[in-house]
């Protein structure tokens, strides 16, 4: 019996081994909008983001703040477009990688561990626990002189915390990707890895 059931779950394994490279597709396909927004928002205000990465009293206080915008635009621009076509998946996502490890010591980390201020969530830091009166507050003022009915139709009101969650997320994900690649059959990389015999 133990033997019999080993041996379906061998094929099992063998028969799903054609579908390997479904994770790299869907952790691609995640990736691509977050990485082609946040590339290009940066592009699209190159100065100020020059700006806010440089100065030490109200941005990140970085060293050679044109250069390191510069590389975390370009990163995250042709990590959008590499990775939608799963070519040098494994060399982009190391430099993705770093940008987001980077983003979440200099940006996110005192801000703690959540990205979305839920005060009933683990992990709550002060910030967090306090986000429920000011959540509150903000809902009776727009209550008394908004349209909010209109305000929230698209969804509730949030407190952003702007913790290390997301950053912290897209970096496991991209070591991810270092680990498996692009993905059997769903990615440039294999297709050439294919060609050239290396597959």
């Amino acid at each position: 019996m133990v033997a019999q059931l080993t041996a379906s779950y061998r094929k099992l394994g063998q028969t799903l081994s054609h579908l390997d490279g479904i994770p790299s597709l869907l952790i691609r396909l995640y990736l691509i909008p977050v990485f082609w927004m946040a590339g290009s928002n940066k592009l699209m205000h190159f100065e100020d983001t020059v700006a806010w990465f440089g100065n030490p009293d109200w941005g990140l206080g970085l060293p050679l703040p044109w250069l390191m915008a510069a590389l975390a635009t370009g990163a995250e621009l042709a990590g959008a477009v590499l990775l939608a076509l799963g070519l040098g998946t494994r060399a982009i996502s190391l430099p993705l990688a770093v940008t987001m490890l980077v983003a979440a010591v200099t940006v996110h980390w005192e801000n703690g561990w959540q990205a979305i201020a839920d005060a009933g969530a683990p992990f709550a830091n002060d910030a967090v626990l306090a986000a429920p009166e000011k959540l509150e507050r903000a809902r009776s003022i727009l209550q008394e002189y908004g349209n909010y009915d209109w305000l929230t139709s698209s969804g509730n009101f949030v407190v952003l915390n702007n913790g290390i969650e997301f950053a912290a997320t897209y970096f496991v994900m991209c070591l991810a990707l270092i680990a498996l690649g692009g993905g059997r059959y769903v990615s440039v990389d294999y297709w050439v890895s294919k060609k050239l015999g290396t597959q």
